[in-house]
Parts: C-alpha cells; structure tokens; sequence
C-alpha cells in the first residue's frame, strides 16, 4: 500500500462495496470527513484502484476564495463529463439546467459514476443547492456521491450544515470520519530515517500531512515545532526562481489553469521542476497544484504583506488581460491587492454571475464588498445596488442588512424623484419587514407603496402593491379589508394580463373568505393554485398549495390536506424552491402531530428550526407539544422562542399555536393561573373573528382553568368539550384521525369506564403526562384495579426511548460530547441537552457512563455501522 494512506484499508473497502452498490443501481452519498491534514485528499487519490473496472471518478474541487465561484467544483468537471454539463456549468445562468445535466452525466449506465466533491466546507451557495439536488436522488442513480469536509471548521450557522442535515435523512448514507495514524504507522512511516518516531508522533499527534513534512524536513537536525516550519524547511536550498514561483503561484487559491501559469511565469515551467521533485507540487499539461492545501497556505502566509500585494496584482492583470476570466476570481486578486477600482468595476457582474447561478450567499458578499466603495457610483447606481444587495440578504435571510440597504434605497428613489422605482422599492420594503417579523413597518411601507403608485400610470406596479397590501391584511386577519383589496388587484392583473399577479391577489382573496368563515374561499385559492401551475408560476404554485393546505390543517380536513401534500412537496422538490419545500415539511409536521405519530411530526418539523421565522414558528411549536405531550424536557425552552417570534408577527395563525400549546403544558402541570395567562389576550383577539379555528381551542382551555368564556356554539370539538358534550366531540376527533384528542375528550367523561378507555389510548400513544392525570382521578374516584401502563415500552426498547434518543444514546455511548453529538446529528446542541436529559431519566442513571453501561445491559447498543 502507498505509505501515505496507511490504516485506511477499511475506508477504502467501503468505498469499493460502496461503488459496487451503484453499479447495481443502489446509489448512495459518502461523507468523508476530518480535521485539515487527515488525509482526505489521500483517501480520494486512493480510490480508483479499488473501484469497479471502467468506472468514472469525476473529481471537483470547492476553493478558498474570499467569495466563491459559483459552481465551482462543477465547473472543474469540464473536459471530463459530457458537453450538456459542460455547457451548463459554463453557462450558469440556468440552475434547472444544470441540476438535469448532472442527473442525467450520473444516470449513465452501464459503468458506475463516482462523483467527488472536495473541500465542501468552502462549497458556495450554488453548488451546494445541487449537491442537495443530487443527495435527494442518488439512491435511485447508478452513481455514488463522495463529499469531504473539515469537520472542526464548521461553525452551528456554516452552510455547510443544511446539506448534511439533508444527507443524515438520506436513505442510503456512509458516514466515514478518518483517524489519526497510530504509534506504530508512524513508525512505518519513519523507517530508517534519522527522526524518533516517537517524537514525530508526539508532535504531529499522528495527522498524516504533518507527519509527512515533518519526515520531509528531517535533514534540519531536529523536529519542525510547525508544519508552517516544515514546509519552509524544504524551501531551503531551492533556487530563488523556484521559490518565487512557489509565491507567486500561492496566492492563487486553487489549482492554477496551464494559461494562467504561463502568463505568471513568463511562459516558463521550468523553475518549477524541484518543487515538483520535493514533492510540493502535482504538475500536469493542465494545470499546477500543490500537492496539499497547506502547502500553499503555509507558502503565501510566509511571504511579506508587501511583496503578496505585488504577487495578487500579477494575478489580477493576467485575469483582467483573459478574456472570459471568472469575475469572482478577478475581485478576489483584487480585494487582496487593494486595487478599489477593479472591485468597484468588477464586482457588480461577479454578483450578477453569483445570483445567476442561484449563489445567493456569494452575490450578497459580492455585493457587501462593492458597497464600500458606494462614493463611487452615482445615486441611480447606488441605489440599483442597494436593491439588489437587498434582495439577495433577503435570500439568504439576513433580515437586519435587507431591511438596512432597502430604506437606503427608498430614501435615495426619494431624493431622485423616481416614482416607480420608489413604488417598487416599497413594496419590496413591506415584503422584507415582514419576513423579518415586523408587522407594524410591514403595513406602514405597503401603504405608502400604493399612494405613490396610484397614479403613476404603471397599472403592473400597482397591482403588487396593492396585492401584497391584500396579503399583510389577510395575514393579520383583517378579512373583509383583504377581500376589498384582492378584488382590486384581480381586476388590475388581468387588465395587464399578468398570471403570477393575478394568482397571488386570488390566493389572498380566497385564504382571506375561507378564514373569516365563507366556504367559497377554497374554490379560489383553487383558481390561484390551476392559473400558477398553468402558467408555470412554480412559486405561486407553492404558495396557493401551502395556504390550501394550512386551512385544510387548521380545519381538521386532515384527509384533504392528504390529498394536496404530496403534489405540493413534489412540485416544490422537484423545482428546487427550498423554502416553500421546508414550509410544507413543517405543515407535514403539523399532520403527523395530529395524527399522534410524534417521531415523524419531530422529522418533518426539524426542517424548519433553521429556516426563515414563519417556518421556525410553526416548527417550533410542533416539536414543543410532541415533548410536552411525551413528558420530555425542553418544551419551554422552544415555546419561549415560538411565542417571541409570534407576538412580532402580530399573526394569530402564529400567536394562536403557540398559546394553545403554552396553556397544554401549564394544564398538564397543574398551573391553572399560567394556563389564563397564556390565553387570555389572544382569545381577546380570536373571538371577534369568525371562521377562526384558534378560537375554540383557546376558548376551551379558559373554561377547563375555571376562566368564564362565552359560549361556542360552532360544531368545532374544542367548542363541544368547553360545553361538556366530551362524547360528541371524542366521535369527531376520531372521525378527522386525532388519536390523542380523541383520548383527551373521552377523559373528560365523568364515568370511570370511559377514563380507563382514555387510559389505555394514552398508554398506547406514550403520552405519560395526560395518563398520569387520568390515573390520578381514577383514584380520585375510588377505582382500584388502575393499570400501572407499559413497562418501559417494548421488549426491543425496554427503555422506551425514541429513535432519535437511541441515537443520541449511541454517539453518547461512543464517547461524544453533546457539541460532537449536535455536529453529528445536524442540530443544535441545546437539543441534544434534552435528548440527553431524557436518556439519563429514562436509564435512570446518574451519569453518562452509568447511562452507556445501562445501554449495553438493555442492548441498546448494537455492533457499529459497516
């Protein structure tokens, strides 16, 4: 074996059965992943000696610039894949495009692709989305999807971990972290050399890449206290040529192109002979790159600020001479060598190319950039870039910077006299609001939208002010209001003919009637959703299925929101809208709560705790009454943050919820006063409405905390049970699927029979704190024979944990501390603290090796993943 990939034999092993799974048409995702210098970059080289005969390796590489290349790592693959990709990826304008050019340079049969991704941890924006495309498909794709990554460079916000959140949920996933080389591989590594192995293992702590330059600079007559040491230490001796092309080529942070070479050396390679001879660099007709990314840092990091300066200058004048040279690269060389200029003229199409390819997150750092330099630019400009800066921080939900640089905008539209573009930037001003959860500014910016489009002679314009007023007063549940607006922007919309206008003023006319009480509501949140999806308004489309399917939810017409979820999460799947995709994983969430199946109502809602707020309220909300309702910890934590972020909505579909939920857990814990007090004041709201579902459930538990409210006298379940017809209302929980209500309204019965039928549903479900209270007013009554409920779950569990804190309980038994665990797992570490609280109730034990010791006694701990 290659001395460099010592005690990698069962990685590799994987990796081949891996391949050979995809050749069969099993694909799957591997994540290989570990600190800087593990040997990941070795591992990848490695394999395609152990990969089936005549399959593909296609290998791109994500870079360390300042503001990444959009499509990076695929744009590498060009000259190896097929010349739709190629032309795809070069293009970029199309992300659909690309997202099928790579599906289908995958789907080809009959040799296995293998697709590796490097370095992911620098993956921009763009290139992630498709990797997220990709991980949904690869096991129906012949193809295998290798990723690797730095797993102690990535922060709890990297973007790095929405895409392995995703790949955890995988179905068919590999997980292979890579270890440090023991004494003994040291050793082998050592042979005859004059260094004491032991002192090398000492230093390096056994990473592969240090151990290398270490053994490397051996001839210094001592131990290297650094690697940056170590590879100057084989700088010494080379020609001053050679090491200035080492520096010149170091602050180029990616493999340099051959013509980029040429431009930089002059035309000559030759200097760079030694370098290659001491194994520091990896030369092909292609293209020059050090042999590891370390290398070149430890390289640029040694030369003088002033002379590095001078180096990226070079580099910037030969990207600026090429023709077709990628913008992002320019601005880079050129925010390095301070050259303001080239920023201010290049940094606007690098943004432009950046957004194109769906890159948010690079166009916004593009932008942030260009903007320092905004006395450059004249006020039109200015403005022009203001609001693109807004919208892409709106993109990638930087609420506090899209609102900033859009009432900068506003107020230079102002100056100028520029009464469209001020109308247009309004209303984009009342959208931002909005979505940062700021109703009042919401409102105040979309009126003065319309008062200044009224008579601008631009009836497209008006009609989106005027529906996005429509949409905030249906949102804060101004019904009639809504109504009167939407009927204008219809009229309006189809005056222009515009069907993405004409389907959201319909969508906020029909949500407004159905909500305040009028059936006909739905037959026009109906029409919204066939006008999107005939004209191909994907996002429209998504947002008509999403209200349809809220009101359905709220409703209780739980099997019509069946019929309507999974086209919506198809649709928005397969055109890869994101945030209408984790709004809908959030409203499955809601579904499967109702239906009592906690585990899948926590999977779904876990979608949605990373997103934008009106996913993260919802998600919220679920994930806090699946632990109350299973007596976890950690619910009020999560509440307190729900109730946050509703009360700045001003939304009762937020703050509803979220009372409902907070008055459960105070009932559930005897806390009759707590329970008025988190429902009092939106029940004030919720009664003078009709049509609302929240106010019979508000309502409902007033009157149970001894609160008078008036009478309910709508057919709602909640509304029964506050006027004691439990039995009425147990007949329509179970006809709508709602095991748990249905189990709550029949303990409602003042007969014992009845509490013990409650009972043993509760059992059933694991909803130990309801039947703890069920058991008490059993005794209450003088019943004797009350059933003691399960043991601790099943003969397979008899610990009764969930599949996630068997999870947990796994890595814990690994040794892993909570923040390992949550970098694991893919959520936030306060989540894991009640994971583990949990698992140490349930274990009863005192301490985490107590709990492992438990765990294997219960065998909980089967033999680890192969």
């Amino acid at each position: 074996m290659d001395r460099g990939i010592l005690e990698r034999e069962p990685e590799l092993t994987r990796l081949a059965t891996a391949a050979r799974e995809a050749a069969a048409g099993a694909g799957s995702v591997v994540l290989v992943f570990g600190e800087a210098g593990i040997g990941k970059s070795s591992l990848v080289r490695a394999m395609p000696e152990r990969l089936p005969e005549q399959a593909r390796v296609l290998v791109g590489q994500c870079d360390d610039l300042a503001t990444r290349r959009p499509l990076g790592p695929f744009r590498d693959l060009v000259g190896s894949v097929g010349a739709e990709l190629a032309r795809a990826v070069t293009e970029g304008g199309d992300r659909h495009r690309v997202y099928e050019a790579l599906h289908g340079e995958l789907a080809v049969t009959p040799h296995p692709a293998v697709l590796v991704v490097e370095d992911v941890h620098w993956a921009d924006e763009a290139s992630l989305d498709a990797l997220r495309f990709l991980v949904r498909r690869m096991e129906r794709l012949p193809a295998l999807l290798v990723l690797t990554y730095r797993d102690d460079e990535l922060s709890s916000g990297h973007p790095l971990r929405h895409l392995l959140g995703q790949v955890s949920r995988a179905p068919r996933v590999h997980r292979m972290p890579l270890a440090r080389l023991s004494l003994d591989a040291v050793r082998t590594l050592s042979g005859a050399g004059r260094l004491d192995p032991a002192q090398v293992y000492e230093v390096t702590s056994g990473n592969p890449f240090f151990v290398a330059e270490v053994l490397a600079a051996g001839g210094t007559g001592g131990v290297p206290p650094t690697v940056v040491d170590a590879v100057l230490a084989r700088l010494r001796g080379l020609e001053p040529v050679t090491v200035d092309a080492l520096e010149q080529l170091a602050v180029v942070p990616s493999a340099v192109e051959r013509p980029l070479v040429d431009e930089l050396l002059k035309g000559c390679v030759a200097p760079l002979v030694e370098a290659e001879q001491r194994g520091l660099l990896t030369v092909t007709p292609e293209r020059v790159a050090f042999r590891h990314e370390l290398i070149r840092r430890a390289v640029a990091d040694s030369v003088p600020a002033a002379r590095r300066i001078d180096l990226d200058r070079n580099v910037l004048a030969a990207l600026v001479a090429r023709p077709g040279s990628d913008a992002a690269r320019i601005v880079h060389h050129a925010a390095q060598a301070g050259d303001q200029d080239a920023i201010a003229r290049y940094g606007p199409d690098a943004a432009r190319d950046a957004a194109s390819a769906g890159a948010h997150r690079e166009a916004a750092a593009q932008l942030r950039l260009v903007l320092r330099q905004r006395d450059r630019y004249g006020p039109p400009d200015l403005a022009d870039l203001l609001e693109r800066y807004a919208v892409e921080s709106y993109t990638i939900a930087d609420s506090a910077a899209a609102v900033a640089a859009q009432r900068e905008a506003v107020a230079l539209r102002r100056s100028l006299g520029d009464t469209l573009a001020l109308g247009a930037d309004l209303r984009w001003l009342s959208r931002i609001h909005w979505w940062a959860g700021d109703a009042d500014e919401a409102q105040d910016a979309a009126r003065e939208a319309v008062t200044v489009l009224e008579h601008a002679g631009d009836d497209r314009l008006l009609a989106l002010a005027v529906s996005n007023i429509a949409q905030l007063r249906m949102l804060s549940d101004r019904y009639p209001e809504a109504v009167e607006h939407a009927e204008r922007a219809i009229a309006l919309a189809r005056k222009t003919e515009d069907a993405a206008i004409l389907s959201h003023a319909l969508n906020n006319q029909g949500n407004a009637r159905w909500r305040g009480g009028d059936p006909s509501g739905r037959k026009q949140l109906e029409e919204s959703l066939d006008v999107a999806l005939g004209a191909g308004e994907v996002e429209h489309a998504c947002r008509a299925y999403a209200n349809l399917i809220w009101t359905l939810l709220d409703n209780l017409q739980y099997a019509e929101a069946d019929r309507y979820l999974p086209p919506a999460m198809d649709l928005a799947d397969r055109a890869e809208h994101l945030g209408f995709l984790t709004y809908l994983h959030v409203e499955l969430a809601i579904r499967r709560l109702a239906a009592a199946d906690w585990e899948d109502a926590e999977r779904h809602a876990e979608f949605g705790i990373h997103d934008f707020l009106p996913a993260r309220c919802p998600a919220l909300t679920v994930l806090a009454r699946v632990r109350t309702r299973c007596g976890r910890p950690g619910a009020g934590e999560l509440l307190a943050e729900a109730q946050e972020i509703a009360v700045r909505t001003r939304e009762l579909q937020r703050t509803g919820p979220v009372a409902a939920a907070l008055a459960e857990a105070a009932w559930l814990r005897g806390d009759h006063a707590a329970v008025i007090e988190a429902v009092a004041s939106v029940y004030a709201e919720a009664r003078h409405l009709t049509g609302v579902p929240y106010r019979a459930e508000l309502g409902y538990w007033l009157a149970k905390a001894g609160q008078p409210v008036p009478i309910e006298d709508s057919g709602h379940p909640y509304a029964l049970q506050a006027r004691g017809c439990w039995r009425e209302a147990a007949a329509l929980w179970q006809d709508a699927g709602c095991p748990y209500e249905h189990a709550a309204a029949f303990a409602e019965s003042p007969h014992p029979a009845d509490k013990l039928t409650a009972l043993a549903e509760l059992d059933a479900l694991g909803a130990e704190p309801l039947a703890r209270l069920v058991r008490t007013e059993l005794r209450r009554l003088g019943v004797r024979r009350i059933p003691r409920g399960p043991l601790a779950a099943t003969r397979g569990n008899p610990a009764g944990l969930t599949e996630r804190q068997l999870e947990v309980m796994r890595l814990l038994a690994e040794g892993l501390t909570n923040a390992e665990i949550a970098a694991r797992l893919v959520v936030s570490v306060r989540t894991v603290d009640n994971h583990v609280r949990a698992v140490l109730d349930k274990l009863g034990a005192p301490t985490r090796r107590h709990a492992a010791v438990r765990a294997a006694q219960l065998g909980l701990l089967p033999g680890r993943e192969t």
